[in-house]
């Protein structure tokens, strides 16, 4: 199996839409799309991926499935750095979060006092559940920090959703802190990141 996380357009955040630049890129993507074959879309349900969603995917005929969850992480929290304002839990200076040695540690990133006063760690297994329900519906199902092929296949999965929720998909798909990947990767708007099964042993 396939799965696809493509970030939204260049975002119109105070409207929750694209901007036109954002509506441009959509469009492109409409192009590559039409090019690939993809069985199942799934979307946020904020306004600028489901724009983007829309355009991608005319005249492919496919639908999206809209799921809360994809929506952007949203766990707020008090930064270290900021006084009387919330911030995006992952959205940490790198002289605060590379002083604390737990957030390397995929069993123990969540365990911070800041983290853990904003619901961090709940929301993470919140989302990575329903994450896994949706794959062991296709076929996948979790086994430890491993994934059992019941039904192996070849489908392509599409996500229209964001960058910060897609690193924490891919964190829990490849067993490592989240922290890695919201501060060691970068998303262009509309680009896509592909992941790939791999059966090294039948059903594994």
């Amino acid at each position: 199996m396939k799965l696809i996380f493509i970030r939204h357009g260049d975002p119109d955040y105070e409207n929750d839409s694209l901007t036109e630049q954002g509506i441009h890129e959509a469009d492109l993507l409409n192009t590559r799309i039409r090019k690939m074959k993809i069985d199942k879309a799934f979307v946020s349900p904020l306004g600028r991926a489901r724009l983007t969603s829309k355009i991608a995917l005319a005249g492919t005929g496919i639908e999206p499935v809209e799921y809360e969850w994809l929506k952007e992480f949203p766990p707020l929290i008090d930064r270290p750095d900021r006084t009387g304002r919330k911030s995006i839990c992952w959205d940490w200076l790198p002289k605060d979060w590379t002083a604390r040695e737990h957030f390397f540690d995929k069993d123990r990133w969540a365990d911070d006092p800041v983290m853990e006063a904003g619901g961090v760690g709940a929301e993470y297994d919140r989302v990575c559940a329903a994450f896994d329900k949706l794959l062991a519906e296709n076929g996948y199902e979790r086994n430890g920090h491993m994934y059992r092929a019941v039904h192996p296949n070849t489908e392509t999965l599409v996500f229209f959703c964001h960058y910060g929720l897609t690193c924490t998909l891919l964190s829990h798909l490849i067993n490592v802190s989240p922290m890695l990947l919201w501060h060691g990767v970068c998303m262009a708007p509309t680009s896509l990141t592909i992941v790939n099964t791999e059966e090294r042993r039948e059903g594994e």
